[in-house]
């Protein structure tokens, strides 16, 4: 079984929403209106659901995981404008159909742990997604513990996404979200999560997309400060996405083949192997998804 762990995939109700927004996160038309970004466009066949499943049967993907786009901001607004757009996110993406699954989400202004236990006990519900943002110093594992909680219970696990990136020079190219903010607050989250989320989520499953922000590789200089890396957590995953050969391999170096899973960030970026053997093929496409979603052993 072949599976994807991070796509993007909005659907029509969705779009509507946003559509209708005088604030950001909205669409006009098909472009895309954030505070922190320039004004992106927006590939109508991107979000196109019947191309986007027939590309994933015809690439032999058994199950592909949808999350909503977190640097949108949609987790970060207050009370019932999160809430309600969260809300059509997950009605509309579990109308959606096969291979797809998807991520929950939840406020985080204004956290809902009631809501949040009853969509984690939907089976096409993989997980909960969580922006960054909110994971960024180790007291805010403690504020995010009741959303942290649900997940735990459920015996489903985290993905970790970048959120929203703060306001970038007008003149800055447009790759640069993508390259300082996101990877800065991946890399950050992970160290918080270093510090204290072990502790008081000793069962919990986590991944962190894009390998974490490569924070991993950090290790000598965090032990150079007065720190350690530990032993390796076998509940730490870390998914692939815009990255390749050079950098799959070098994080494997330091925390091994176990934790490596796949996610694209379709349609951002596209599924890659990084070419490293058919035992690691498996492991990084199939053995060791099914373990972050299921627990199960490899």
């Amino acid at each position: 079984m072949l599976i994807d762990c991070h796509q993007h995939l909005w659907p029509a109700r969705l779009i509507e929403a946003l559509r209708r927004r005088d604030a950001y996160p909205y669409l006009r038309d098909w472009t895309l209106h954030l505070p922190g970004e320039a004004p992106y466009q927006v590939d109508p066949a991107a979000h196109d659901v019947g191309l986007r499943r027939d590309r994933e049967l015809a690439e032999g993907r058994e199950q592909v995981l949808l999350s909503l786009s977190s640097p949108l901001g949609i987790e970060h607004l207050p009370g019932d404008d999160a809430a309600e757009l969260v809300a059509i996110w997950h009605e509309s993406a579990l109308e959606l159909p096969e291979p797809y699954r998807i991520w929950a989400a939840a406020p985080v202004t204004d956290p809902d742990p009631v809501a949040l236990a009853k969509v984690l006990g939907e089976d096409r519900v993989a997980g909960l997604q969580l922006p960054a943002t909110v994971l960024a110093e180790p007291a805010d594992i403690t504020r995010m513990g009741p959303l942290l909680a649900e997940a735990e219970n459920a015996n489903k696990p985290v993905l970790v996404h970048p959120g929203p990136a703060p306001a970038c020079a007008p003149d800055l190219p447009s790759w640069w979200p993508a390259l300082v903010p996101y990877v800065a607050q991946q890399h950050r989250a992970w160290l918080a999560w270093h510090i204290a989320g072990r502790e008081q989520h000793p069962r919990l499953r986590i991944a962190f997309v894009a390998l974490a922000g490569l924070a991993p590789l950090h290790h000598e200089r965090l032990a150079a400060r007065g720190g350690a890396l530990g032993p390796l957590d076998p509940y730490v995953y870390y998914e692939t996405s815009s990255y390749g050969t050079r950098a799959i391999d070098a994080l494997v170096r330091v925390v091994g083949v176990d934790p490596i899973v796949h996610g694209s960030d379709r349609p951002y970026a596209e599924p890659t192997d990084p070419g490293l053997g058919a035992a690691f093929t498996h492991a990084m496409f199939t053995a060791n998804p099914r373990h972050l979603l299921t627990g199960e052993n490899r």
